[in-house]
């Protein structure tokens, strides 16, 4: 029944027997929990409760140094800070993972001290802890791509810490080559450089678009740096003064073309924290008011919302909601 109504992929991802119980609905949706997966789920416990060795245990099933959502899991959770600190001093064998994630958690605590305010209102107090964390966060990520220089996780982390402390255009530049030499696709790496070149980072307009565009030109079918088609055009939308310039045929066809060359794809592949990538074309697509794929892109989510990217609207959920009645 799932494949017939959603497609091959919906029946793959519903089939998956480390998927999490859905909880129950409000207004048809819910917020995805551990990126819908048990494993994940097991290993947030873990690091909830501070047990460095259930970590360890939980991380198996996983690549750290390539795996930026069960990184970013890790990252936000609060209180990981606490205790992350005597991994990184005592267990000598599994020090690098352990400095990643301090250095992860360091950049998303940084912050959450600085918040998301403009600038201007953000106080010098807020600068000070926002800079003491985001110290703190290089000097683990720059130690942990020293000891597995194999890893592209400490280099996409280093981009974020690089926009934060406002590094520069070189500095910036070097740390994205360096993510590409370890994966030259990697999704989430393209998606943080994006972010680096939009206006109110310093970045002139127009070269944002002009490098999803080229990214994705390099995308192999039903890879998900499609997505990064997605997020250009809503950072476009960021950026604008105008809520309805996406609204286009050509944006429309271009955005439907990314979703079908890279999620919609047969080859898209189904891993953990999947939906966030359809919440991304989800919010696109419903921006520019597209009325053909957005449908499928939010049936196939079938109600699971993800923060990211929807926290660019006042009130993220009633949003997602909405324009998912809408589709």
């Amino acid at each position: 029944m799932f494949g017939k109504v959603f497609g091959r992929g919906a029946e793959r991802a519903a089939a998956d027997p480390h998927a999490l119980s859905v909880p129950r609905r409000k207004n048809g949706m819910y917020t995805l929990r551990a990126l819908g997966d048990t494993r994940v789920l097991a290993l947030v416990e873990a690091a909830d409760a501070g047990e460095w060795e259930a970590v360890k245990a939980a991380l198996a099933p996983f690549d750290l140094g390539r795996d930026h959502q069960v990184l970013g899991e890790l990252a936000v959770l609060d209180g990981v800070q606490d205790w992350i600190g005597r991994a990184v001093e005592e267990d000598e064998e599994h020090r690098a993972t352990a400095l990643l994630i301090s250095g992860a958690r360091h950049i998303s605590w940084g912050w959450e001290a600085r918040t998301a305010a403009r600038a201007v209102n953000v106080t010098q107090e807020q600068w000070r802890v926002f800079h003491e964390r985001l110290h703190i966060a290089e000097e683990h990520l720059f130690e942990a791509a020293e000891l597995r220089p194999e890893w592209v996780t400490p280099w996409r982390q280093l981009l974020t810490s690089g926009r934060g402390m406002s590094l520069g255009a070189t500095v910036n530049e070097t740390r994205f080559d360096a993510a590409l030499r370890r994966d030259p696709l990697d999704p989430d790496s393209h998606t943080e450089r994006l972010a680096q070149l939009q206006p109110r980072w310093g970045g002139e307009p127009g070269q944002a678009l002009a490098f999803a565009r080229d990214a994705f030109a390099r995308a192999p079918q039903g890879h998900s740096l499609g997505c990064v088609i997605a997020m250009a055009h809503i950072e476009e939308w960021v950026e604008s003064d105008r809520g309805d310039c996406l609204e286009t045929p050509e944006i429309q066809a271009e955005l439907r073309e990314a979703a079908d060359h890279s999620i919609l794809h047969p080859a898209y592949v189904w891993r953990p924290g999947w939906q966030q990538d359809f919440n991304m074309f989800a919010m696109a697509l419903s921006l520019a008011d597209e009325r053909h794929t957005v449908r499928r892109v939010f049936q196939t989510l079938d109600g699971a919302y993800t923060k990211w990217p929807w926290t660019f609207f006042a009130d993220p959920e009633k949003e997602f909601a909405r324009r998912r009645r809408r589709a």
